[in-house]
């Protein structure tokens, strides 16, 4: 049977990895200088249950990179029992150096600053009780270190005052690593929850959108039809009538075109629910739309400059990508159908569309909020194309620019992943 995946390090997960971390290094250091202590300053310690003590530290670190390596993940709970453990064998280690003479006793603070960054309330307040009483405790209760407080370092330091120099930079460089970590971690994930409430957003109003095309091509169904039926019977009628049957020809051509149209509408969104994008050259897709924009503007004029030089770049593409390029196209268009300027290029990693017109540009008012909601630069226009567009871009992993350029009018800079070889 497979094994279950590990989950992803969540929040928890990853502040447990930290304090692991942490306690690694805390006491790695004071086995160093328990160390240095018996064999360079004579300190007279219980050295079995100090050893015992730092030895059973480690064996709880390396039960803790065990535990994250299992798939389930870390609570409240269990993170305030790690730090529990933490103040109970810090302790047990200053019970037999010396109490709350030894140097490094405000070492109680990191856990109490690691629990009230990471903790609930009740939680960072259990902690803080605990190196309190801890601390209590070893005012009273304790094996003496003489060493401490008589053996002298230099002029005017004794070995004491260099033991709380030494933990405050122990301390601060701990706190410091642990807090500055959190905190990033924190901002990362505030990051990534934005964009995924934004991407909800957004498709929330793309469906709305696309459930009220849906209701309007059905419904748009009927009365084309009746449309057709009543024209036919129009031109028997106006069989004898050349100028008023050429009319009423061109009207059941254009009833017939809608008609099409909400078809091919239906047959795109179902291709589109059972097939994958297609792979196709970017500049053989880019000219292809660009001449079917052409055949429905043809009171445009356009120049397409292809800037990159080396390699042939491949697109993810389908047919409502085309349809976001050509809203683009239209915009321009729309803006100022003179001299529009369509050029690609393209990088390592992406490629880049630029259509540039000479129209009156976008207001600096408004200009944040295109493509985000139903904000539109045209007197008639109601956003939804824009919108669209940027949302169906997104969909494939680009983006979409708009910009006033310095010589005048608008270019719109569109940004899609260039596929690799073999993808």
């Amino acid at each position: 049977m497979q094994q279950p995946t590990p989950l992803p390090l969540s929040t928890p997960n990853r502040n447990l990895v930290r304090l692991t971390f942490v306690r690694g290094i805390t006491w790695t250091g004071f086995l160093a200088a328990i160390i240095f202590g018996i064999e360079v300053l004579d300190f007279q310690l219980s050295v079995t249950p100090v050893i015992g003590v730092i030895v059973a530290m480690g064996l709880i670190n390396v039960a803790s990179w065990w535990r994250l390596g299992r798939p389930r993940s870390v609570t409240d709970v269990e993170y305030l029992l790690h730090l529990l453990a933490d103040i109970a064998g810090l302790s047990l280690l200053f019970y037999y150096t010396g109490g709350a003479t030894n140097p490094f006793i405000s070492y109680y603070l990191v856990p109490v600053t690691i629990a009230a960054a990471t903790l609930p309330w009740r939680h960072a307040w259990i902690i803080a009780s605990a190196a309190l009483a801890g601390y209590t405790f070893l005012m009273l209760f304790y094996e003496p270190v003489p060493q401490l407080s008589h053996a002298v370092v230099g002029p005017g330091i004794s070995l004491h005052v260099l033991g709380m120099w030494l933990n405050f930079g122990l301390s601060a460089s701990l706190v410091t690593f642990f807090i500055y970590k959190m905190a990033h971690a924190l901002r990362r994930r505030d990051r990534a929850l934005s964009r995924t409430r934004e991407a909800a957003l957004r498709n929330e109003q793309v469906l709305a959108v696309a459930t009220q095309a849906a209701g309007t091509a059905h419904e748009l169904g009927t009365p084309l039809s009746t449309m057709a039926v009543l024209l036919a019977e129009m031109r028997r009628d106006a069989a004898d009538q050349p100028t008023l049957t050429a009319d009423i020809d061109l009207l059941r051509q254009q009833v017939d075109t809608c008609k099409a149209r909400l078809q091919q509408l239906v047959a795109n969104a179902d291709r589109r629910r059972l097939a994958e994008p297609d792979s196709r050259p970017a500049v053989a897709w880019l000219e292809q739309v660009v001449q079917r924009w052409l055949v429905l503007r043809p009171d445009v004029t356009h120049r397409v400059e292809i800037l990159g030089k080396r390699g042939t770049p491949m697109l993810a593409v389908d047919a409502t990508l085309e349809q976001a390029l050509m809203n683009l196209l239209n915009n321009a268009a729309d803006a100022n159908p003179e001299n529009i300027v369509i050029s690609l290029d393209w990088n390592a990693d992406e490629v880049i569309i630029d259509i540039r017109d000479h129209g009156p540009g976008v207001a600096m008012s408004i200009a944040d909020q295109l493509g985000d909601t139903f904000v539109s630069t045209k007197s008639k226009g109601m956003g939804i194309g824009l919108f669209l567009t940027h949302a169906t871009i997104n969909r494939f992993a680009g983006g979409v620019s708009l910009y006033n350029h310095e010589e005048g009018g608008t270019l719109t800079e569109v940004k899609l992943p260039r596929l690799i070889a073999g993808q």
